[in-house]
């Protein structure tokens, strides 16, 4: 029987945005916070990229990237690690798609599908995000989404929207 010390690691992608109170570094300091998690690698995270927010349109451009890490912990604790992350950061949820310092969400957790009242993965909308899609093929292009399919397929619905590469 194997005991929690004995699973095995997962390769998991966490989505990154941010619009407010210097975006970029919220980013690159958010990169350096998942590294640091317990049992957790980052493996490769993507170029920075600029995008026009979904909804309102009255709020600033957000930058965004996705990090591709190796953990050991399972996907709630993954969860409660980045709300803690945001949290730190300042973030607040006055309304949905609001402006905000700091947005992780787990993308993927290996070819996991799960449906909670927390949690859903693959994420619900991450494929109707060139955002989040441009990113995560350019450091996996591989990419398959359980349940949706190959990313170089996937992304040419998101084809119309803006986004804006900036640097790695």
């Amino acid at each position: 029987m194997m005991d929690q010390n004995d699973r095995q690691n997962s390769t998991a992608f966490i989505a990154l945005g941010s619009n407010l109170d210097n975006p970029l570094k919220q980013i690159k300091t958010a990169c350096q916070e998942i590294a640091a998690l317990p049992k957790t690698s980052l493996i490769q995270h993507s170029s920075l990229y600029k995008s026009a927010p979904i909804a309102p349109q009255e709020q600033p451009d957000y930058i965004n990237a996705v990090a591709k890490i190796d953990t050991g912990l399972t996907p709630v604790e993954l969860l409660n690690a980045l709300l803690a992350i945001e949290q730190r950061h300042g973030r607040v949820r006055d309304f949905r798609n609001a402006p905000r310092t700091l947005d992780l969400d787990i993308l993927l957790y290996g070819a996991l599908q799960l449906n909670s009242n927390d949690l859903t993965i693959p994420h619900p909308r991450m494929i109707q995000r060139a955002f989040v899609l441009y990113p995560l093929m350019e450091i996996a292009p591989d990419c398959y989404i359980p349940g949706h399919g190959k990313i170089n397929q996937l992304i040419a619905a998101c084809s119309d929207q803006v986004i804006t590469r900036l640097e790695k």
